[in-house]
């Protein structure tokens, strides 16, 4: 059975949905803007595969648009093969989406289509993620945030290759997130959505994995240290490693 997700409460309930990612929807585009806030909820494993999205009536909520729009969108998506509505007792809607298993996607199609947008997506996030950690590393977290932090680490440690580049990307954007600035989280959430089908075409080597492993427990015992110098340089080295990698690759 699906996880049925709440808004609000503890950091752990609220774990697989992001406040930056279902923030308001601001433009005169609702039907659009609200299909794009949840496929990137999808996309980048907030919401997991069989896991639900939050209630209608909260969800339209958090996203300041009509039950009707957000029925619209919802529709779309199970169209297109996102979601699943299910009723009853334990109802709601189901996310059906996984992404193709690590180093099954045509990385050179993939390559083809961004273009020259990879190298510029890979420069921005040297410059966006080592920040953002460091900033996270500055802040008097709270325990309950602490806790956060390291429960989408240990997702990570115990997840299969299906899942591994899900539970990366959730345990990097926790980071952004525990930095206290929503435009930042969205720079990262954004540049991120474009490297991960790329990310995901690389086939998981054993000692990359392991040398990741290593990178991320540096990482989080930096931030939570408090030592914003070490955070950056951790998290500089660990995405300049997946850089290289993923150029290796592209040749």
């Amino acid at each position: 059975m699906g996880q049925q997700i709440a808004l609000g409460g503890d950091l752990e309930r609220r774990d697989l949905v992001s406040e930056a990612v279902f923030r308001p929807v601001r433009t005169g585009n609702a039907f659009e803007e609200t299909v794009e806030r949840l496929l990137h909820a999808i996309k980048l494993g907030l919401v997991a595969h069989g896991d639900s999205l939050p209630p209608e009536r909260e969800l339209a909520t958090r996203l300041g648009v009509s039950r009707v729009t957000l029925r619209e969108a919802i529709r779309a998506l199970q169209q297109a093969g996102y979601v699943e509505s299910r009723r009853g007792r334990y109802g709601g809607t189901f996310v059906t989406y996984q992404p193709a298993e690590p180093g099954q996607g045509d990385l050179r199609r993939i390559a083809a289509d961004l273009g020259e947008d990879i190298d510029d997506a890979l420069r921005y996030r040297q410059v966006l993620e080592p920040g953002a950690c460091a900033l996270t590393a500055a802040r008097a977290l709270t325990g309950e945030q602490r806790h956060y932090l390291q429960a989408r680490l240990d997702d990570v440690a115990r997840a299969d290759s299906a899942g591994y580049r899900l539970m990366d990307s959730r345990f990097h954007l926790a980071i952004a997130e525990m930095a206290g600035s929503p435009s930042l989280y969205v720079s990262i959430e954004s540049t991120r959505l474009r490297l991960n089908d790329l990310l995901n075409a690389i086939p998981l080597l054993q000692p990359n994995i392991e040398h990741s492993e290593r990178q991320h427990r540096a990482i989080l015992t930096a931030i939570l240290t408090g030592d914003a110098e070490a955070a950056y340089r951790e998290m500089e080295q660990h995405v300049t490693g997946t850089a290289s990698l993923l150029r290796g690759f592209l040749g």
